[in-house]
């Protein structure tokens, strides 16, 4: 027996009796994913959230700048393992199954973070020090290169036709939410203790935490079931043997995963890191001024009232399609980035010379003058943030459901992965190194008007990658929002 979904007077296909499931289990698996997935981005963007901690530590102090920069390189490098990840995951979650898949990765990410907190600093170990740190992102990267995709197909394979973006937009609150804890964590952590001690070894307390956190969602995960779908699938005998062979050997896939990824995941992808994390690097730097607790508060309340952005785009989605949602997302993004830094530059005010607490100008490790911003406008800095993270949930919401939509079900695993996670490893995970480098290069530009604007000058990679995923997503992505996922469908040419 088979049900018809519908939306509005549009059918969307009809759909094995043996595939749906109840509301009750729908929300049990998506509790159970979103959790594992929000505890792996916390892992993950730790380590971020803690950029210039991490500078201090495991590189050479001499050069401030090039410390952040080797930071923000070996946390790009995890985000470049990602696509690897996702071909070595994404065969396994197509071949053994989704469960299993995303289990492995959960354990591998919670096990590298652990490490990041025991490990000895360059004044200990030299050279070893950040060359062991490099490793752990980047085995990082390849467990996270196959989570997202299997939460993403694991909800979406549950979910009913007509709500899709619905159910698999809570998937994608889990990377602001993951980041949020971070931030949340890093300020209780740092509030707790003096700075003296908060430097010596209480910034590892973050990352050492992480072991607790995901101990508690593997024993969850354990108990879960596999994809009906997916279930059905292997029992029939349809599921894929070669699935990176189908995925990668397929002219006709590759076109669609090359559309994917020009077509969305790259604009989602900077819109994303630049709204939520290039903007705490941005208020802490030297342009701007805004004290460290202040900037981290800032952005986790900022982010912690924008979460609702994703459930209402992603509930838009299922009305009015995924395209056009994303679309304005990518379009909006494009506009309001530069006006939005620009107003917070304006909120954060007049910078003077930070003194201690007897009044003396403080100074950096070189014996320079330390400055900040001495009346910062935090109400106006958080609003300015959270209209920006308005396009984030444009973007980001509906993704999952139409990455999902966009590729067969036998090789779904693998083929959604890959575009999205070279989207957001390269277009996203390089942006801090990136947006950094254009403006540690503008500050010293022969040219006054640059030199003058150098803050501003990082926006020009989010900005015009966002306008080519506009241009490109409108003219040749097609609307997937009607497409079944509990049919397979699109036989290898």
């Amino acid at each position: 027996m088979a049900k018809d979904y519908t939306l509005g007077s549009a059918s969307v296909g009809r759909v094995a009796s043996s595939t749906i499931v109840d509301t009750p289990t729908i929300w049990k698996v998506i509790m159970a994913s979103a959790l594992g997935t929000m505890i792996e981005w916390y892992d993950f963007y730790i380590f971020g959230s803690l950029a210039t901690v991490i500078a201090a530590n495991f590189f050479p102090s001499r050069d401030p700048n090039a410390a952040l920069l080797s930071t923000f390189a070996t946390f790009g490098a995890g985000f470049a393992a990602r696509p690897f990840g996702a071909l070595v995951f994404g065969r396994v979650g197509d071949l053994v199954g989704r469960k299993y898949a995303f289990l492995v990765t959960l354990l591998i990410m919670g096990g590298s973070t652990t490490l990041i907190g025991l490990l000895p600093t360059y004044a200990s170990i030299g050279i070893a020090a950040p060359l062991i740190l490099v490793l752990i992102r980047i085995i990082q990267g390849l467990a996270l290169g196959g989570e997202y995709g299997g939460a993403a197909t694991y909800v979406a394979e549950h979910s009913p036709e007509n709500r899709r973006g619905f159910y698999t937009s809570f998937i994608q609150i889990t990377a602001t939410a993951g980041l949020f804890v971070s931030l949340l964590v890093i300020l209780v952590v740092r509030g707790s203790m003096s700075p003296a001690s908060y430097a010596s070894y209480g910034w590892r307390i973050p990352f050492l935490l992480s072991i607790f956190l995901v101990a508690i969602s593997v024993y969850i995960r354990s108990r879960m079931k596999e994809s009906p779908l997916f279930s059905k699938l292997k029992a029939e005998g349809k599921t894929s043997k070669t699935p990176l062979t189908d995925a990668l050997g397929s002219r006709k896939n590759w076109g669609i995963m090359l559309l994917v990824l020009f077509g969305a995941a790259a604009g989602q992808a900077v819109i994303w890191y630049t709204a939520q994390f290039y903007i705490s690097t941005f208020l802490k730097s030297k342009g701007v001024g805004i004290d460290l607790n202040q900037a981290d508060t800032v952005v986790a309340l900022a982010l912690l009232f924008g979460l609702p952005f994703f459930v209402l785009f992603g509930a838009l989605s299922d009305r009015l399609g995924r395209k056009p949602v994303m679309m304005a997302g990518n379009l909006l993004g494009a506009l309001l980035i530069y006006p939005i830094f620009s107003g917070i530059k304006a909120a954060a005010g007049p910078i003077g010379p930070l003194v201690d607490a007897t009044g003396k100008a403080a100074l950096d490790a070189a014996g320079k003058p330390l400055t900040h911003a001495l009346q910062p406008n935090l109400f106006v800095i958080g609003l300015l943030i959270w209209i920006l993270l308005a396009t984030v949930g444009m973007v980001y919401g509906p993704i999952a459901a139409f990455l999902v939509e966009a590729f067969p079900a036998r090789i779904r695993y693998t083929s959604v992965s890959l575009p999205y996670h070279v989207g957001n490893g390269y277009f996203g995970g390089w942006l801090p190194f990136i947006a950094t480098a254009l403006s540690v290069r503008a500050a010293v530009s022969a040219n006054p008007t640059i030199k003058a604007n150098y803050i501003y000058a990082g926006l020009i990679w989010p900005i015009a990658v966002a306008l080519i995923t506009f241009v490109i997503g409108t003219l040749f992505v097609k609307e997937t929002k009607n497409v079944s996922v509990h049919e397979e469908a699109g036989e290898e040419p």
